[in-house]
């Protein structure tokens, strides 16, 4: 009992012990949330969410026990595992209830995964690899490797993007960006690849928006409030049940429109309306700190990697889980159109929350084995300073 306890004191000691507790945090907080909806209908939420949960709790854990650059130098069994993902969607596809893409997996016994979910952690370390490659050749700052890094990311979006997910589509794009800016691609690439968006606005509106993206995004700017029998209602709801919990809320099970279900999808993408309205302004902002610290601890954590591949993987686990915070809010709050984003560790969703536990346990690898890293380089340079004398 007591060798066991060590090792876990051990374990501990080695890994970033806030960044656990407010993770458990934050899945708790899901949990309760969720149980509060479930009143609003049949299905057990609950009951999935939980099993997802326990499975990535352990997958972190396990994926911590790894070193990360074993990750990375099997880059391409990840990059393998991301296409064969993408694949089965257009083999075996389905669209689920209050959706609009084919992005998800029917499992047996009625279970649906989305695969792109996984195929994020696939890209962060496909990405990690290609931009340590750039590095080590110093050719991260030329064109040749910036426009190897543009193909890179395009493979993943052109076929998220073939399934109808254009949400995940932004998060791969934020990710990549993000990640290829603190790795130190010069701020003139970023420059024009922004002006070159800026320019082709009117190809994308016109051309490869169907009527559901434009109208989601007409709804923003409604002034007559015709929107909010459509395309904004969803939104409208949302922001008047945040209003309705004020200060403190009605309290965990008192929310009478999360109990009628009067919000659209208030499990999955819209959850922050059921913290708003049990727990009002102060659930809210004790939710979004929760998101802050996780946040700000995998860039600290990033900062202070031991070497620039374990830093890569932390900016790109940084940005999944910061851009889908904020894309996140902002559609709830009406300041973005709905795109499908879920809110991080909170919305319901096996394959979102395991997604987000496996990202944690990236970044817990880098920390729990840096340590080993850094005595294989001080052996090898002492061996390097024997041979020279």
């Amino acid at each position: 009992m007591g060798n066991a306890s060590g090792n876990i004191k051990t374990y501990f000691s080695k890994t970033d012990v806030i960044l656990w507790i407010f993770t458990a945090l934050a899945t708790i907080y899901s949990l309760l949330l969720i149980s509060d909806m479930q009143r609003a209908g049949n299905y057990n939420y609950m009951f999935t969410q939980s099993i997802a949960i326990i499975i990535g709790i352990v997958l972190a854990v396990l994926i911590s026990l790894v070193n990360y650059n074993l990750y990375i130098k099997f880059w391409w069994l990840f990059a393998l595992a991301g296409v064969v993902l993408a694949g089965l969607v257009f083999v075996f596809g389905v669209t689920v209830s209050g959706t609009d893409d084919t992005a998800w997996i029917q499992l047996p016994g009625g279970m649906t995964i989305q695969p792109s979910e996984f195929m994020k952690i696939c890209f962060i370390i496909t990405f990690t690899k290609h931009l340590s490659v750039l590095n080590e050749a110093d050719k991260i700052k030329s064109l040749f490797g910036v426009v190897t890094l543009l193909i890179h990311v395009g493979i993943p979006i052109l076929l998220i993007h073939m399934q109808g997910d254009d949400g995940a589509v932004l998060i791969f794009l934020i990710m990549a960006i993000v990640m290829a800016f603190l790795a130190g691609v010069q701020a003139r690439y970023f420059a024009i690849l922004g002006g070159l968006i800026a320019v082709g606005l009117p190809i994308l509106w016109n051309f490869f928006l169907n009527d559901e993206h434009r109208n989601r995004i007409l709804a923003l700017f409604d002034l007559d409030g015709n929107a909010l029998t459509n395309y904004g209602w969803q939104q409208y709801q949302g922001k008047v049940s945040i209003a309705s919990g004020q200060a403190f809320g009605a309290g965990l099970y008192n929310g009478r429109r999360v109990e009628f279900g009067i919000v659209p999808e208030q499990e999955n993408d819209f959850i922050f309306t059921v913290a708003g309205e049990e727990f009002g302004f102060i659930g809210c902002v004790i939710l979004l700190a929760i998101l802050l610290v996780i946040i700000i601890r995998i860039l600290f954590n990033a900062k202070n990697a031991y070497d620039y591949k374990g830093s890569y993987i932390c900016y790109g686990v940084f940005a999944m889980i910061a851009s889908q915070t904020v894309i996140n809010i902002g559609m709830v709050l009406g300041v973005i159109p709905v795109i499908g984003i879920t809110l991080p560790f909170l919305s319901s969703g096996g394959t979102s929350v395991m997604a987000m536990m496996i990202s944690i346990g990236l970044v817990q690898s880098v920390l729990y084995n840096q340590e080993e890293d850094m005595d294989k380089a001080t052996i090898r340079l002492g061996s390097q300073s024997r041979a020279r004398i």
